[in-house]
Parts: structure tokens; C-alpha cells; sequence
């Protein structure tokens, strides 16, 4: 049975603010996030599911959030573009998104993609579990802090390490054919890259592209949360000579397969993962440089769940 609430800004654990229907209470914090992309919008086989609303300091994320059980586990599920795909990449409030999942009380974010191979090997309806990132995005908000806060996180490997394997581990076992490593390219959008930039970025030696992920890296890293990102290739881009360009309805029909290989990897990664402490959920602990002194009250208050212990 469904149920609808709605979450003010701020923690779960903070009751100022929180407006819920009478007949429901608040939610049980999901230590399991998961971000769905292109063709994952919804999440069959989740149990004792509810629907939150959640409003956050950063404005409104895609969609309702989704919180069930796996087994025993629960897990919070956002369709990262809403519901019926309403969403431009750029169009996307990744602060709202991420907050949002940090109320929920998610501490390891596991990012579902579809993106385009680089690589010969990498073949659509392949699963690549990257390790890296370029950023070739220009009109994006990547982190919490400003007007009056300046943080530095160290960024050098952007993706959780264990997290990764564990994301590897269960497309595995889901019976994907999964590449280890590698680096993904995100790109503005919401064109596709011209031939010449997809060259460029084969020559660069990375991986996938896809528009979407840094960002939510970025900012789940600013949150203290472990980061995975789960690739799913729908085509080879416009560089590979069988693929004059890239083809939609091809990508479409290939999206429907890779959702529901994609709800049973995540399954599979909630039953296995543990949630443990991790160097990523203390990201902040020396990051903050300014003088607490001179932080504005306002901007305090809207920094409040992600680095109020440090403030």
C-alpha cells in the first residue's frame, strides 16, 4: 500500500517544519539512495513503499522520492529526469536531488545512467562501473556552498571504491556483462556530441558519456555519501563507423531492457551492501576554510544538514 507525505527542509530527525498528512508518519531512513536515469522511473518490486515529497533549502528535486525495502533494506529511489522523462539535463536541480536523499538519511548514493560507449569493447547493453570523471558541462550548480562558505573537497578519486565494487559485484550477478574502471565524460547537452568531440574524447582515453553524473558526484561528496555510478551503454555514440549516428529508437528499445536489468542489479546491491563508516562520510571534516565568524546566519541555516556539525 502506497502512502503520500511531505518533507519540509532539514533532517528527519528535526520535527520545525514538518508537514505530514495526518494518517502517516515519517519515514524510515533509507541508508540506500538510488538516482534512476533515462528509462528507470519507477521501481517495481520494492516493498511497503511510500511516495515523499520532499522540499529542500536548494528548491525542489525531479519527483516524488521513492522509499521501500529490499528484504530487510530500505532504499530511497528518485527518478532523476520525473516521472514520464520532463526534464533537460541541464534543466535538472542535482543540489535539490542530493539534499533530498541526505534527509532521507543516505549515506551511500548509487547513480543509474544510461550513457554512450567510447570504446569498442564497451558494447550497448554493457554495464560500466566508472572510476573517473571529465567535466564538459558548462550551466550546472555543482556544490552546496557559496554566498559566504567556500569548501574544497578532496576530489581525486570521485568514486567510492567500495561502493564501486559492490555496484560491479551485483550487475554481475544480475548477469550483465560489466567493465571495471574507467572514465566517464559528462557533457552538457541536450544535443549529442558532434563527431569531432567524440574523437576527441576516444583520444582522451575515456570510457562512456553521458550527461548527468559529475554533478551528482560532486555534490554527494560535499554530502558525505559514498558514490557509485552504474552505466548502462545504449549505443557507440557517433565515432563508430556502423553507427552513422546515434539512433533513437534504437536507444529507446535498449532502455526498456536495461531498466529492468538495472532494477535487478540494484536488488542484488541492496541485499549484499552493508553500510559501513568510510573515508567519503567525513569528506567535510577539514574542507571548510572560512572563518565560522564571518558565515551568514542565512547561509548557515541552508548548510545546516550537510555541514552543520562543522559550523
Amino acid at each position: 500500500m502506497e502512502t503520500d507525505s511531505l518533507l519540509a527542509a532539514g533532517s528527519l530527525e528535526s520535527t520545525p517544519g514538518v508537514c505530514q498528512t495526518s494518517a502517516v508518519q515519517k519515514p524510515e531512513r533509507a541508508p540506500i539512495g538510488v538516482i534512476g536515469g533515462s528509462g528507470l522511473y519507477d521501481f517495481p518490486g520494492l516493498e511497503r513503499i511510500e511516495r515523499i515529497r520532499i522540499e529542500t533549502p536548494f528548491g525542489a528535486p525531479s519527483d516524488e522520492f521513492v522509499v521501500g525495502r529490499v528484504g530487510n533494506q530500505p532504499i530511497a529511489f528518485l527518478p532523476r529526469h520525473g516521472r514520464g522523462h520532463r526534464l533537460l539535463p541541464s534543466e535538472l536541480n542535482f543540489r535539490a536531488n542530493v539534499h533530498g536523499m541526505k534527509q532521507l538519511g543516505v549515506t551511500q548514493l548509487l547513480a543509474v545512467s544510461a550513457v554512450g560507449s567510447l570504446r569498442e569493447e564497451i558494447e550497448p547493453g554493457h554495464i560500466v562501473v566508472p572510476d573517473q570523471f571529465i567535466d564538459r558541462t558548462f550551466d550546472r550548480r555543482g556544490t552546496f556552498f557559496g554566498d559566504g562558505v567556500v569548501a574544497h573537497v578532496q576530489f581525486g578519486d570521485p568514486v567510492c571504491a567500495r561502493l564501486a565494487g559492490a555496484a560491479s559485484a551485483a550487475a554481475r550477478a544480475s548477469g550483465a556483462r560489466v567493465h571495471d574502471g574507467g572514465t566517464y565524460v559528462c557533457m552538457e547537452g541536450p544535443q549529442f556530441s558532434t563527431r569531432a568531440e567524440s574523437n576527441l574524447y576516444r583520444s582522451w582515453g575515456a570510457a562512456v558519456i553521458g550527461m548527468t553524473n559529475l554533478q551528482e558526484a560532486k555534490l554527494a561528496r560535499e554530502a558525505e555519501m559514498c558514490f557509485a555510478t552504474l552505466a548502462l551503454a545504449t549505443d557507440y555514440d557517433c565515432w563508430h563507423e556502423s553507427a552513422a549516428e546515434v539512433d533513437i529508437a534504437a536507444i529507446l528499445a535498449l532502455l526498456e531492457a536495461n531498466a529492468e536489468l538495472a532494477r535487478r542489479t540494484v536488488v542484488e546491491f541492496a541485499r549484499r551492501l552493508e553500510p559501513v563508516d568510510c573515508a567519503c562520510q567525513h569528506a567535510l571534516e577539514y574542507a571548510i576554510v572560512t572563518d565560522r565568524a564571518q558565515i551568514p546566519a542565512a547561509t548557515r541555516e541552508r548548510l545546516k544538514l550537510i555541514a552543520g556539525k562543522y559550523l
